[in-house]
């Protein structure tokens, strides 16, 4: 709820980003950035033995899955962030993320943690001669218990 009240406080100092010869570039969040670097060096750890195109398998409820979770999770709340910004204040989060190289470290987890299989098996209601179901068809449910 509050990541999208948050770029309005860069509103106020946008105007002092537009004078400089070089790029600017401007941090979202501190806190979030620290938290985002940290778990990519955790995810990177875990990770480093794959090759981009070949899968992790991540076992629910381990160490690992709790890990690559926090992880998505800080980029969901970076992605809200985004949303709820200006096009001008976009501009300037994209650039730090571009020196950061964070958004080229997000794909790259990404594609090492896609399923070669994506068949959802979750709770369905079984239906003859429907076309089977994938995590990009159905709707995931992430309440937490």
């Amino acid at each position: 709820r509050l990541m999208p009240e948050l770029p309005k406080f860069d509103d106020e100092d946008l105007k002092s980003y537009g004078d400089e010869e070089e790029e600017s570039a401007l941090s979202p969040p501190a806190a979030l950035m620290s938290v985002l670097a940290t778990q990519e060096v955790l995810l990177e750890n875990i990770l480093e033995c794959i090759p981009v195109g070949e899968f992790a398998v991540i076992h629910p409820l381990s160490d690992e899955f709790c890990l690559v979770l926090g992880y998505l999770l800080t980029w969901k709340l970076t992605l809200a962030f985004f949303k709820a910004a200006s096009s001008q204040l976009r501009v300037l989060y994209s650039q730090y993320l571009r020196r950061t190289k964070s958004l080229n470290k997000l794909l790259y987890h990404l594609f090492r943690l896609m399923p070669e299989n994506p068949i959802f098996s979750g709770p369905t209601s079984e239906v003859p001669n429907k076309d089977t179901k994938t995590f990009f068809t159905e709707e995931l449910h992430l309440d937490v218990k």
